[in-house]
Formats: structure tokens, sequence, C-alpha cells
């Protein structure tokens, strides 16, 4: 999935796989997809569209370039959701649950799946220069799921639609091999279809700015801030092969789009938007995150070293911040925590006087606890170090309950200073409380397993693999632990009980997957 993100409209990814569930199957494992159904339907149904979006996901999760960071995806999905909370239309007819996300990739670049799945590229968090520039690219977004542009594109899919999107995929894939390759393989696709999929991606996007001007404006921000980076986007699009075809593109910018948005923000008062810590934190931690190669993480302590220079408290202590989470990836913990409290020293707030807005609103006091516990659990800390990494990390869950990050830090920090029993019954209530997150079952397993568990070390595996799509690894989890020595008669029955719901699933799958 990462490379498509680099060149194909994700909008034609979607009536690719949509339009061909079988296809699709073969190519990523997964079982089937729901048929599209009546093939005169003008949209999709809101049930289809979510179930589309969530098989991209679980794809998109296993691929080694998400972003599975819980710093940046707290961040991502608090900003997110906050811009879809202010604008009363933002769920659209579908009341659509939305869920953002980061994935590695240096071009600029974001994207809406079907369901209301939104990513954006590393490379366009670090070019964003304010959460007004971040907020105009999150919100045209939400405003493509909307207006259910993907769900009306699929809707009105042909059958002459699939030999030109197929060539865009297989052209996207080829393109990294070979730049001749890519246009010998488009070549062979062209069509009258094609033009009619760039008229209407077209339209959409003027339909998705319209529509992210307003939930920006909601929200508070600069609406300056989207001409700025549509016109940044435009500038580095200029940088990409001149030999790829243009409707390659994920967002076709046009003079006239940018235009029309500037017009409209001759008709709005101006409002100024301080931006939050978080903000400059986030930027820090993904630009490590992008590139963790030695001469990557060269080049990053280049840039922070750089950005050190800035007179903006808040930039300042971004880099500062970075260089933090840079050290500890190298491995060198006690750096890690002097770059990390220079960082906190900066953004100290005065002695006297009024706080400013930003000190108010945000002092980015759960990121800095976070990574605060992440170096003390360090590998290579002494074991007095790690206790008191357990004892910050539970005075941080009182501070910030709804931080599932945190949340599970704590329970790592429980894990790795031998408080086992507590791990496991702690981990247990959050797995009754959050029933969708493989994660809490990943450190039940690891909690069971130091235990020596085994029995109950597999069956949590089996969890996390069941909720992650991996219905055939659940199973085979399974199996292991029904044979198991430490079975007892009430694992014996869970695991029955969870092998016939699993198992008629996977039927219904399978039967889904003859009907395709």
């Amino acid at each position: 999935m990462r490379r498509t993100f680099t060149a194909v409209s994700v909008v034609a990814i979607a009536s690719l796989l949509a339009a061909t569930p079988a296809g699709y199957a073969q190519a990523t494992g997964s079982p089937s997809l729901p048929t599209l159904g009546d093939a005169a339907r003008e949209d999709l149904s809101p049930v289809f569209e979510r179930k589309l979006g969530e098989e991209i996901m679980r794809d998109i999760r296993r691929d080694k370039d998400f972003l599975d960071d819980d710093a940046v995806l707290e961040y991502m999905n608090n900003f997110g959701n906050a811009l879809v909370a202010a604008y009363p239309g933002a769920r659209g007819e579908t009341n659509a649950d939305f869920y953002f996300f980061a994935v590695r990739d240096p071009l600029l670049n974001a994207f809406a799946l079907p369901g209301g799945f939104i990513g954006a590229h590393s490379g366009l968090l670090i070019a964003a220069q304010s959460e007004s520039e971040l907020a105009s690219v999150m919100s045209h977004e939400i405003g493509h799921v909307t207006q259910r542009h993907i769900a009306r594109m699929l809707g009105k899919q042909k059958q002459d639609a699939l030999i030109p999107l197929a060539a865009m995929l297989l052209a996207a894939l080829a393109s990294k091999a070979s730049t001749d390759a890519a246009m010998g393989v488009f070549m062979g696709g062209q069509g009258l279809a094609i033009q009619r999929q760039l008229d209407f991606s077209r339209d959409a996007e003027r339909e998705a700015d319209r529509v992210g001007f307003q939930i920006m404006g909601k929200g508070g921000y600069d609406t300056t801030g989207m001409v700025e980076f549509f016109q940044r986007l435009q500038s580095a699009s200029r940088n990409y092969s001149d030999l790829m075809p243009a409707y390659l593109r994920s967002h076709p910018l046009t003079s006239e789009r940018i235009s029309d948005i500037q017009s409209r923000i001759r008709e709005t008062p101006y409002k100024q938007r301080v931006d939050s810590i978080e903000f400059h934190l986030v930027r820090a931690r993904v630009r490590v995150l992008q590139d963790e190669s030695t001469q990557g993480l060269r080049d990053t302590y280049a840039a922070f070293e750089s950005q050190l220079n800035q007179l903006s408290r808040q930039q300042k202590a971004g880099a500062q911040y970075g260089l933090s989470f840079l050290e500890l990836k190298r491995g060198d913990p006690a750096k890690a925590q002097a770059w990390l409290d220079k960082a906190r020293a900066t953004l100290k707030p005065p002695e006297k006087g009024v706080l400013s807005a930003a000190h108010k609103d945000s002092n980015g006091a759960a990121m800095f606890a976070s990574l605060g516990i992440e170096i003390k659990l360090a590998p290579s800390q002494s074991a007095e170090m790690k206790l008191q990494g357990l004892k910050d990390a539970e005075l941080a869950h009182l501070q910030f309950p709804l931080s599932r990050g945190i949340a599970r830090q704590y329970a790592d920090a429980m894990i790795v200073n031998g408080k086992l029993d507590d791990a496991a019954k702690f981990l247990r209530d959050q797995a009754q409380l959050y029933r969708e997150e493989p994660k809490l079952h990943d450190l039940l397993a690891r909690t069971y397993a130091a235990q020596g568990k085994i029995t109950l070390q597999h069956i949590a595996l089996a969890e996390s693999y069941a909720l992650g799509g991996s219905m055939l690894a659940a199973l085979d989890q399974l199996n292991i632990a029904r044979k198991s020595k430490d079975a007892s008669f009430y694992d014996m029955s869970l695991i029955d009980a969870r092998e016939r719901e699993w198992q008629a699933k996977r039927r219904e799958e399978l039967e889904e997957a003859k009907k395709n």
C-alpha cells in the first residue's frame, strides 16, 4: 500500500478496489469484500463504505511505513476530531466516525479513504508551517468524506473504468523501478474513462475546498493558511518527475482553485491563531520517524540544530524535544533526558504576569511526560531509573486518563519492573473498556509470557490477531492455546467459544468470496 500513496490518487485506488473485490482479496490476502450490488446505484451504502475503508486500513496498519506512534496518532485524532466537532455538518449524511493517521513518506500529500479514514504523509506534517496550514489540508480531506465523494465516484463506476484504473495503479508501482516501464503500462490503458475520472476529481476537489474552508473557519483557524499551503503544494509538484502523468497526482492543483479560495478569504474576517506546542512537538517527532537510518538521523540532527536558532520559543522547544527523541533512538538516554529538560525549561511560563494563550491552552505536558517515561524505561537504564519510570507513568496516567498511549506506557512500565500481576489486572480492565484495541492484548500476551501462563498468552495473541483482521492467524493461536499443558476448564471453554465465533465469521467471508 505504501507505494500507492506517493503516486496514485487514493480515490482511484479505492475505485479499483471496490470495483474488483475478488482482485483485491487476491492481492492482499484479505478473504473478501462485500459486493457493490446494483450497478445503477448513485453511491455506496454507508455500511459498505465503512467496510471497504476498514479492509484497506487493515493492510495499511500492517505496512512498515504506517506511523504506529502513540503520540503522533493521539495528536492527529485530537486535532482532526476537533475540526469535525467544530462544524455541525462535518459527519455528513452517514454520521461518519473519523480516524486520522500518518504514513512515512517525504512527499507532500494527504488522502481520504472510504468510511472516514484520513491519512497524511510525514512530509506534509513536516512542511506545514502552522496549525492553520495543517487544518486547511485536514479540513479539505474531511470535506471529501462529508460530501461522500468516494461513495459517489464508486457508485458511478462502469466496467470501462476498470482498465484505465488498473493501468494507473500498475503505472504507479512500475514507476518505482522504471519510469519508462511506468509510461508503457499507462499508455496501454488510456481511454475516455480516464478523462471522466479526472473531471470528477477536479469537481470533487473544488467542493472539498469549499467545505474545508468552512470547517477550518468554524474551528477558529486562519483561513489564509489554505492558500499558503496549497501554493506550497503547487511549488512542490514542480519537483515531481516531468514524465509522470498529471492525473497520477493525488490532488490536482489549479490556479482557479487557489483564486477561488482567495476570493473567499477576502469575504471572511481575519482570525489569528496561536499554534499549540503539540503541533511543534509532533512535527519534530515525525521528522525523526520519517528516516531512522544513520544518515537520516544525521540530516535530522542538522535540521534541529538550525531550528534552535529560531526566535520562537515554540520552535526552539520543538527542536529540543526532537533532539531528545533522536538521542533516545540513538540509544543515549542521558543525552535524551538532557535535551528534554532543556525543552521543558524553554517553555517554562513566566513567574509573573499573565500567561500567554499558548500556555493557557496547551503546554505539551502529556507529550513531555510520555517521552520522559520512554527515556526512563529504555533498556540500558538502571533498575532504579526504570522504577522511577513506573512512578512517572502512574502519575501521568492519573493526570491524563484519556491518553491511550500513556495508559499502555503505564502497563509497559509495570511489566518492565516485574509488577506482572498488577499489569495483568490493569490490562484486563483496559481490554474490557477498550475492546477494539489490539495493543492491549499484545501487552497482555507479553505479561502472560513473563508469568509462564502459556495458554493465556496465546489466547491474548489470538484476540489481537482477530482484531487486526488476521482470522487464520487467530485460529492458529487458539489451537496452540488448546494444546498447552496449563489450559484450565475455563480456558478451554473460552477457546471453544471463540473458535466457533471466528470459524463462523471465516465461513461467511469464504462464501462472500465465492459470490465475487
